[in-house]
């Protein structure tokens, strides 16, 4: 691992341990401790999700003309001066303008952050990398929720401020160590996109018509909406009516899913780097439906109330195996669709994606899991299944190396994963 990986690195730890100390307490500082009330809080959390949509289009260009870089100090000083004008501010609309400054940052920095680790990796290193990425954002967003867990008192504003300032200082010292990494300079492909309206059209077009990329980006649709989109939404709020988990148990199912990631990341990721791309995410899909079976026995299997609290923890823990086993597999292989120079305009393509997936999972889930908790788990189980499904046909349109990158070794491979020198198996 060189130094710029490092730094790197590093800076996914510091961004993730900032987030950490806020986000699960946000609702709270909002509705209580500032006093606006559930509906404003409720708007502030609208806000992330909007801000996101609306910046990520446009972060790619930038990424694609500037660099990861420039944009990533960018999105850092936004998301510092969001947090802590979010710290300071006591009216709703003030909080508003601050989560959406706050919000557009953190969005901002997913793929800038990814396109720099491409530009630093290569096919054969990829996957270790963002399997890298993904556990230390986990151990940062853990120990950062545990301190500022600790940290905070409902009846103090003063403690709210405090983690926001060193939310604000966390993405400061980010802009130092990442302001002294080195990428290497990466080949603009022809036609990248510029200022004009008719590049930036382009740009997406061509995007567009890659069938590989579409088909991975439905199939990012269904992951994050099966899974991510019902962590803090429909799947608590199935375990809370359903199942009658308590708010303690609903915590320790949050950590051991956390736990997983942690403990079994480095583990799985030596299982699946041999392993075929597209098989693994089916493989993924299975485990997420078994998951959802968990569920549905710890609401609809009328067993005690210790064996549906087991369950229930078993279902945030299989999906954290999930988690571990798609972060060096998705995330590379959007790097390895992309076309020479165009890794930046891919990843915020996708994160668009995932933006919308969490936004749109959400209103889908938690109403569902309310009221009609048999179909909820059959809903979800299905789209577990269709995961599996959209995976084996989006393998048959995968190159070889796109699929196995550890052949990249012994072909010539245009970086970025255009093309091959052996014959495609693409259909």
């Amino acid at each position: 691992m060189g130094a710029a990986m490092r730094r790197i690195h590093v800076g996914n730890a510091l961004s993730a341990f900032g987030l950490g100390f806020t986000v699960p307490y946000l609702y709270v500082y909002v509705a209580q401790v500032r006093g606006l009330g559930a509906m404003t809080a409720g708007l502030v959390l609208a806000v992330f999700a909007v801000a996101a949509l609306i910046v990520l289009p446009f972060a790619g260009r930038a990424i694609v003309r500037r660099g990861p870089l420039p944009v990533l100090l960018a999105a850092l000083v936004s998301a510092a001066l969001g947090a802590l004008s979010l710290g300071l501010a006591a009216q709703a609309a003030t909080v508003l303008a601050a989560a959406a400054l706050l919000g557009a940052g953190q969005a901002v920095m997913q793929p800038a952050l990814a396109t720099m680790i491409v530009d630093c990796s290569t096919a054969e290193t990829r996957s270790r990398a963002f399997a890298t990425q993904f556990f230390l954002q986990n151990l940062g967003l853990g120990v950062g929720g545990l301190i500022g867990g600790h940290l905070v008192d409902a009846t103090r504003v003063s403690s709210f401020t405090l983690l926001f300032a060193i939310e604000a200082a966390m993405f400061l010292l980010l802009v130092v160590v990442m302001s002294t990494v080195r990428v290497p300079r990466v080949p603009r492909i022809a036609g990248a996109p510029g200022v004009s309206g008719s590049s930036a059209r382009g740009s997406w077009r061509q995007l567009l018509e890659n069938r590989a990329m579409v088909q991975l980006s439905v199939l990012g649709f269904v992951l994050f909406f099966a899974c991510y989109g019902q962590f803090e939404s429909g799947l608590s709020a199935y375990g809370v009516e359903a199942a009658g988990i308590s708010t303690s148990a609903l915590g320790t199912a949050l950590a051991a899913n956390t736990l997983m990631i942690v403990v079994a990341q480095f583990a799985v990721l030596k299982f699946v780097e041999r392993r075929r791309r597209s098989r693994v995410i089916a493989a993924v899909g299975l485990v997420w439906a078994v998951a959802w079976l968990a569920a549905g026995y710890a609401g609809l299997g009328h067993g005690s109330q210790e064996m549906a609290t087991a369950a229930f923890v078993s279902t945030y823990a299989l999906f954290g195996l999930g988690e571990a086993m798609l972060s060096p597999t998705v995330a590379p292989l959007v790097a390895d669709l992309a076309p020479e120079g165009m890794a930046g305009q891919y990843n915020s393509a996708f994160a668009l994606v995932k933006q919308l997936a969490l936004a749109v999972g959400p209103a889908v889930g938690g109403p569902l899991a309310a009221s009609l908790h048999g179909p909820y788990v059959v809903t979800f189980l299905l789209f577990s299944l269709g995961v599996s499904v959209l995976a084996v046909r989006l393998g048959r349109r995968l190159t070889d190396v796109q699929d196995r990158p550890w052949l990249a070794g012994s072909r010539v491979v245009t970086r970025g994963g255009a093309s091959v020198e052996a014959v495609s198996t693409e259909a």
